[in-house]
C-alpha cells in the first residue's frame, strides 16, 4: 500500500451509522467540528475519532481556519461502494421482477 492510498477501508468507514450521518451533513456544507458535534448526542472526542476514520479513508478533508478545523466531504472514494453495489443490482432487479410476476399472476 503506497502512502497516497487510504489507510482505512471505505466500506469499514461507512459501516458506522454515525459516520454515515456525518457524511450526509458534510454533503450540504463545510463544517467545523463543533458544528458537527452539535448534531449528535456523543462527545466531541467521539466525533473527532469518527472524523479521523473518515479522513483516513479519504472521504473527508480537514483544513485549519483560524482556531477551527473545518471538514469537507471528498466523495470520490464512494465510487468504490457504488461499483460494488452496482454488481448486485442485476440480482435485485431479477428478484423484484420475479416478485412482481408472482404477485400479479392469477395463481
Amino acid at each position: 500500500m503506497s502512502a497516497s492510498q487510504a489507510k482505512h477501508d471505505v466500506f469499514q468507514a461507512v459501516a458506522d451509522p454515525t459516520r454515515r450521518k456525518i457524511l450526509r451533513l458534510l454533503s450540504k456544507q463545510e463544517m467545523a467540528i463543533a458544528s458537527i458535534a452539535d448534531s449528535f448526542p456523543i462527545t466531541r472526542t467521539a466525533i473527532n475519532k469518527h472524523l479521523f476514520v473518515l479522513s483516513e479513508a479519504g472521504l473527508v478533508t480537514a483544513k485549519k481556519v483560524g482556531r477551527e478545523t473545518r471538514y469537507t466531504l471528498h466523495p470520490e472514494p464512494l465510487q468504490e461502494l457504488h461499483e460494488w453495489l452496482s454488481y448486485f443490482e442485476l440480482y435485485w432487479d431479477n428478484k423484484l421482477s420475479a416478485l412482481k410476476h408472482f404477485v400479479e399472476s392469477d395463481e
